[in-house]
């Protein structure tokens, strides 16, 4: 099996304070991970859940995908992340599928992971992201 748990779901919001704010109201949620990702134009924070993360992202540019999936959809469920062992080989099984990739080759991602995106219309409407944790990042309460 090439997923080894949900890493996190994803939530396009326009208003990140805004957004945790109303998790810790409702949920007593706390944050356990913030970071702006320049290279996707997001800032994102994590609200751990058990071994798994909410993670809220809200855009830092105009023209980033979530800027444009808020424009289009709305705020709301943006993907689904997968851990992985082997991000490269979850990738490359992926595509031998029938996925269609959004990367090509794995690349950095947030909290000194490794990932890689399928596109939703070759994954049931459903973008996907592989998250290959990094060497100090163990998942909430590392």
């Amino acid at each position: 099996m090439a997923l080894t748990e949900v890493d996190h779901v994803a939530i396009a919001v326009r208003d990140l304070d805004a957004a945790i704010a109303w998790y810790a109201e409702a949920f007593g949620a706390t944050v356990a991970h913030r970071e702006v990702v320049e290279r996707d134009g997001v800032e994102e924070a994590l609200v751990a859940v058990a071994d798994s993360y909410v993670q809220l992202l809200c855009p830092t540019r105009d023209a980033s995908p979530v800027a444009r999936f808020l424009q289009s959809r709305g705020e709301g469920l943006h993907h689904v992340g997968y851990r992985v062992d082997d991000c490269a080989a979850a990738l490359r099984r992926a595509v031998a599928a029938g996925a269609r990739p959004i990367d090509e080759e794995p690349r950095p991602g947030s909290r000194g992971t490794t990932v890689a995106f399928l596109h939703p219309k070759a994954a049931f409407g459903t973008l996907i992201e592989l998250v290959e944790e990094g060497p100090a990042d163990g998942g909430p309460g590392s």
